[in-house]
């Protein structure tokens, strides 16, 4: 979702590349649901390694913004001045309760993610 959000609201300023210390391999359907529900449409999105972008194969990125505590404590150190911020928001993934308790929680996360997007970058 924070892909999204950074493509739709900073896409003119920042590349959004969305990747994870431990990616499922799928972006959860929930969240593209979420994301339609504000016409953003992250159906294309992949998951990915930040792994990938470590040299010598990939190229590092300016700023990782880690949006979890797991994130932020399995990111790998990337070498150059590479800017860390951390934006820990709650994983969605794990909300219980009723289908459409469970799709709150992605939108109140999806939400958090907007505001803190525009209130960063």
């Amino acid at each position: 979702m924070a892909e999204g959000y950074l493509r739709e609201l900073r896409g003119d300023l920042y590349e959004s590349l969305s990747a994870g210390a431990k990616p499922a391999g799928y972006v959860n359907q929930k969240a593209v649901e979420a994301m339609q529900e504000v016409g953003i449409d992250i159906s294309s999105q992949q998951s990915k390694s930040i792994n990938e972008f470590l040299p010598p194969e990939g190229n590092p990125p300016d700023i990782i913004v880690s949006v979890c505590d797991t994130a932020d404590q399995n990111c790998p150190v990337f070498p150059g001045n590479v800017q860390r911020i951390s934006m820990p928001f709650d994983d969605p993934y794990y909300a219980e309760g009723t289908e459409e308790e469970i799709m709150n929680e992605f939108r109140r996360v999806r939400d958090e993610i907007r505001a803190a997007i525009e209130s960063t970058f």
